[in-house]
């Protein structure tokens, strides 16, 4: 099993239901932040930390993820025809054997999306990205560098109120080190009442192939769902296991509110549009 990790895995095979009626006929994963769309900041993410194989678990109705990634001939051919620079598009570019799809027949959780990769991962370690989580400065690098010292299995956490544990993965802590915390157990979505910490686990992970393992017996768990925190908990004691607070902001980019103040957060990080951007919410 070799000592880098080089893939990572891009689960976009959602529906993007809380983003209607803009997701019924775009992928939510290409609905633009400023001026890129929101499935770019995370590989561009992965390309900064290492990655060189992108596997995207796609769905039915998402195949524009791939084409945007694809070289555009006619739109290259026209823009250079017309003396226009190319280099906004160099980032849309994949590189050969860069991108690959697998797809993800019924939309039965995440764990069940993971698996879906587990012939391209095959005997490696792999990242995990979840595009909703729009992560500035980009996590992976950070993680990378912690997973690096530790091995095992790596997932980003972040403090979150304790009335939200219901909607995360939530790890109980042990021994401390820095930024990074052993982790003794997790669980899925718990009841604030019955949370064993407050820290969730959002969405970026570096696992081990024998996750994959654990998921071939498809075994559901919260909403009936093949969930990826149960198989990670199967993990704990066998292998090390670690959480990582990484030094990034998060947007919470799977809703409405989360893109508006995504786009906001960006364009204020812009000179060629911050001024703008400030004159406006100065007049509010």
């Amino acid at each position: 099993m070799t000592g880098k990790v080089r893939k990572a895995v891009f689960p976009v095979a959602g529906l993007g239901t809380r983003l209607l009626p803009a997701t019924k006929s775009i992928p939510k994963e290409l609905i633009p932040v400023v001026d890129r769309p929101l499935i770019q900041y995370a590989v561009d993410e992965a390309r900064d930390a290492g990655i060189e194989e992108m596997i995207f678990v796609t769905g039915r109705g998402k195949s524009a993820l791939v084409d945007y990634f694809d070289l555009g001939f006619e739109l290259e051919a026209t823009m250079a025809k017309a003396g226009k620079s190319l280099e906004p598009l160099e980032p849309a570019r994949a590189g050969f054997g860069e991108v690959v799809t697998v797809r993800q027949q019924q939309p039965l959780g995440l764990g069940h999306a993971v698996w879906c990769a587990r012939h391209v991962v095959g005997d490696e370690p792999f990242a995990v990205l979840l595009a909703d989580d729009l992560m500035v400065p980009g996590a992976l690098r950070q993680m990378v560098e912690a997973w690096e010292e530790v091995g095992g299995n790596l997932v980003a956490t972040e403090e979150v109120p304790a009335e939200k544990t219901k909607a995360y993965g939530i790890i109980t802590p042990g021994e401390t080190r820095g930024k990074l915390t052993e982790v003794l157990g997790l669980v899925e979505k718990p009841e604030p009442a019955q949370a064993p910490s407050r820290l969730g686990v959002i969405g970026r992970y570096i696992l081990q192939p024998d996750v994959m393992r654990v998921l071939d017996a498809r075994e559901t768990g919260a909403g009936g769902e093949i969930q990826l925190t149960d198989a990670l908990a199967r993990l704990i004691g066998r292998q090390p296991f670690h959480a990582l607070a990484v030094d990034s902001v998060r947007h919470d980019c799977g809703d409405k509110a989360g893109f508006v103040i995504a786009n906001l957060a960006l364009a204020l990080e812009r000179d060629d549009l911050a001024p703008k951007i400030r004159e406006f919410i100065a007049r509010l």
